[in-house]
């Protein structure tokens, strides 16, 4: 099941540990990404933190932190090919993987029905 956030953040579950990225609608907007600095494995977050950066030819952006937790991996395919990010940002294109604090904040997230009714 994937998860949402109106920040445009999304999230897959295995367990404790959630797999995030930045949605379709998120790369479209910011268009051709050229950087992508994720947190260091073993950075502690709290929702709202701002967790990772990518920057494309129009613009950088934060990517805030979903839910607490600590980072346990990061996406080094997308550190080396950012593009990634554009081409598949829903699969290959993730960014970081957290052990969540509370693995309930996972449910309180938008669903997709609900995240397809923010960005209209």
């Amino acid at each position: 099941m994937m998860k949402f956030t109106d920040e445009h953040e999304w999230l897959t579950r295995d367990g404790d540990v959630a797999t995030v990225g930045i949605t379709e609608h998120a790369a479209t907007q910011l268009g051709d990404l050229v950087f992508v600095e994720p947190p260091k494995v073993g950075t502690a977050l709290k929702k709202g933190d701002a967790a990772a950066v990518v920057e494309s030819v129009k613009a950088a952006s934060d990517v805030f932190a979903p839910v607490d937790g600590e980072v346990v991996e990061i996406n080094d395919d997308v550190v080396k090919n950012p593009a990634l990010v554009n081409s598949d940002p829903l699969g290959k294109g993730w960014l970081y993987r957290i052990k969540l604090a509370n693995p309930s904040d996972f449910d309180g997230l938008l669903d997709e029905d609900a995240y397809k009714k923010l960005i209209g």
